[in-house]
């Protein structure tokens, strides 16, 4: 996976907002919009630091810096599954932008099936019923940059990978979004990709938890303009950890580790 071109960079930098439309599902102001430069032009996603939600534990007005540094660490690991984010003025003043993603129709990377509808090879999460009271799984395609992603949360210590924040997108990758509750300094993981608990560490994603560890000095400075240091201090001990570990984490039986809603 290479790095972000330069170009849509430079475009989500510095390029003409237009505001198109919102997502009324977010749980925070997040706006659709087109945005232009020169002959350029992309869609992308605007979320105005004045439309972020207080949480009680994520202190106020910090979740646009932690998409980008989310991004950041994404970049430093070798990995393109964040889409190229950046913080910048807009219309409703600061916040992140973010390229937008087409996705594939129909093409769910995650889902709840009846037992018998799941696809083979597919890693079942947990099991529960329906709103009808038949058997229902959780579960999620059996996919290396799925699981890339999964090992990323990990490290970025995500506290809420939904199902519908794992995209496929329609040139063919994969990618996460909504990474504004990342990055503390305590343990809040909570996915819906726990299908890979407990097995060791494949190379690729050792691999890739190795190029971080390596690049990480390279982007802390930057990494110091969103998020604290105790909370770089924080990542980089996850990072340790998880390597020395060499095997994905399972969900502790006192902590709600599934978001929720799940979607």
């Amino acid at each position: 996976m290479l790095p972000a071109d330069r170009g849509v960079t430079e475009l989500l930098t510095r390029g003409r907002i237009e505001i198109e439309g919102r997502l009324v599902d977010a749980s925070n102001a997040t706006l659709f919009c087109e945005i232009t430069g020169g002959d350029a032009h992309a869609n992308c996603v605007y979320k105005p630091v004045s439309g972020e939600r207080a949480l009680w534990d994520f202190p106020d007005g910090t979740l646009a810096g932690r998409e980008v540094a989310s991004y950041l660490v994404c970049q430093a690991a070798g990995l393109s599954v964040i889409p190229p984010t950046v913080l910048r003025d807009g219309p409703f003043g600061p916040g992140m932008v973010q390229l937008w993603i087409e996705t594939k129709e129909g093409d769910d990377l995650v889902d709840v099936l009846a037992p018998v509808d799941v696809p083979q090879g597919w890693r079942t999460v947990l099991h529960a019923h329906d709103r009808f009271g038949d058997p229902a799984v959780l579960v999620h395609a059996d996919h290396s940059a799925v699981r890339l992603m999964a090992a990323l949360d990990v490290v970025l210590n995500n506290a809420d990978r939904k199902g519908g924040h794992v995209l496929h997108g329609t040139d063919g990758n994969v990618y996460g979004v909504d990474h504004g509750i990342c990055l503390h300094v305590e343990h809040k993981l909570r996915t819906v990709l726990w299908g890979w608990m407990g097995e060791r560490l494949p190379e690729d994603v050792v691999g890739m938890l190795k190029t971080l560890r390596a690049g990480l000095d390279d982007v802390s400075q930057t990494l110091a303009e969103h998020i604290t240091r105790g909370e770089i201090r924080a990542l980089r001990r996850r990072l340790h950890e998880f390597l020395d570990t060499d095997r994905f984490p399972s969900p502790e039986a006192d902590y709600r580790a599934i978001p929720w809603p799940a979607f």
